[in-house]
Formats: structure tokens, sequence, C-alpha cells
């Protein structure tokens, strides 16, 4: 089976069915979304979706309107899969800034009772906000597998992401993605998974063809293909992992039975 591992919601659902058909894709898992990019025509309305997301990230909204919002869109994600089980998981969102009792019960009543597969996508806009993702590793302990899935591109630093890397170390046993594989710091970013058993590797967003091929290479078990759709194209992503893996036996691993094998641990 070939999974997608990381698509945002796109409305219409069916054009999102439509491009995972177009790459022979069985299922994606998907993310709530704030900007819809898959509405743009041109680099102005594209600007005004983004700018939707900018203000999020730079805390123009309150924490309660963060909370109600963040809900919304669980739910609009929660009511796709229930449309199309059969081509999707999902990923659920969970608020920064609460205790550790207050978020394992967020993560009962929004993300379980949602059939979610895991968490995220976190988009930490300051060291500080990757600093509280503390709370997350903690409440996620309490619950079976439940993968953390992290930004680690711009407008995360290597700080940041050191200081995620400590947290993934404190909380060993705890699956964390790194989505985007590091962005620009992606020798350190693989360097350090080698070492941790339950840190995985997103593939979208590469910051060069050269570090998907590496990524493959060296860690063929934990690395999972993806295309961050509308950001990216599901199809173009597969053809570039089935072109840099060195068998088709490691291809099959990355393009879904990592996932899989990570979903059911």
């Amino acid at each position: 089976m070939i999974i997608d591992s990381h698509e945002h919601l796109m409305l219409p659902i069916e054009m999102q069915i439509e491009k995972l058909n177009q790459a022979g894709v069985d299922k994606a898992i998907l993310f709530s979304t704030v900007p819809h990019p898959e509405r743009a025509k041109n680099l102005a309305e594209l600007r005004g979706e983004m700018n939707i997301l900018y203000k999020v990230l730079a805390g123009a909204n309150n924490k309660e309107a963060n909370r109600e919002r963040m809900i919304k869109n669980n739910n609009e994600l929660a009511m796709q899969m229930k449309k199309y089980p059969e081509r999707f998981f999902g990923f659920g969102a969970v608020p920064l800034g609460m205790s550790e009792p207050e978020t394992s019960l967020w993560i009962e009543e929004n993300i379980l009772s949602n059939e979610f597969k895991g968490i995220g996508e976190f988009t930490p806009g300051s060291d500080e906000q990757i600093r509280q993702l503390e709370v997350i590793f903690q409440a996620v302990n309490n619950f079976s597998n439940l993968p953390i899935w992290v930004h680690t591109f711009n407008p995360v630093t290597i700080s940041g992401i050191h200081i995620l890397m400590e947290l993934c170390a404190k909380y060993p046993l705890v699956p964390v993605i790194f989505g985007h594989m590091g962005g620009s710091n992606w020798i350190d970013v693989i360097d350090f998974v080698k070492s941790h058993k339950y840190v995985y590797l997103d593939l979208s967003a590469a910051f060069a063809s050269i570090a998907t091929r590496i990524a493959i290479s060296e860690l063929p078990e934990r690395c999972l293909y993806s295309s961050d759709a509308p950001y990216g194209e599901p199809y173009l992503y597969r053809q570039l992992i089935e072109f840099v893996s060195p068998s088709q036996e490691v291809a099959n691993m990355v393009l879904g039975n990592n996932i899989l094998q990570l979903l059911s641990e």
C-alpha cells in the first residue's frame, strides 16, 4: 500500500482524491489547515491565503480563539475521514500552552474520539513554542503510540531543532516525525535520527534531492513518503523516492510500509 503520510485537507475533497489517483497513492494522512492555497490562482491570491497562516503563527489570535479554531478544524477533518475511510487517516491538532492534565483531556476528547492516528502539525514560531512541546511529550506518554508531527523547516531555526532533539532524547519512547527533515539543517537531523529509534523523517519539502537520497540510504526504515499537498504534488514526490531509492524493496518501505508499521505499533 502506498501512503502519502502528510497532506493538508484540500477543498473540495474530491480534488484531493483525484490527485491521489493520479499519483497511484492508495491512502493519505490528512492534517488540518488554516490557509487553503489550493484555491489560489495567482501570486496575489496565494499571498492572501498565506497571510492568514502568518497571523496565526504571530499570535494574532487569543488562546480561546485558537482552541475554537482547532476544534472546528479537527471536526472538519474527522468528517472527511468518515466520508472516505478507505482513502484517509488523520492527525489532529492540539494547542500549546495548556497544562499536562488539560492536554491529556484534549487528546481524549479531540484526538482519540475522532480516531486520529497522531497529533500535529505543530509549526512553532519561536524557540519558546518549541519548549512548550514538552507538555505534549508528557501527555503523549499517557497514551499508546501517538506520533507527534513537528514542522522543522523555516521559521524553525537550528536552535529550535536542537531543543526538539533534546525533547526526543528526554522522552525516547515518544514517536516523533521531523517534518521536512530539518530543511537546510537536514545533515544534522539525519545524523541525530540515526541514534534515536523512535524519530522519523518526513521527506516532503526536501531542501534538495540529495537530502532525500542520503536520508533514504542512511535510514530506509524511518523515512516517510509525503507531499505536504497542496504545497507539493504527491505524484512528483513519489517519483523522487522511486528514483533515488537503491532498490524497489527500500522504495516500498518509504512509500508506505514504514508509516503503516509506525501506526500499528
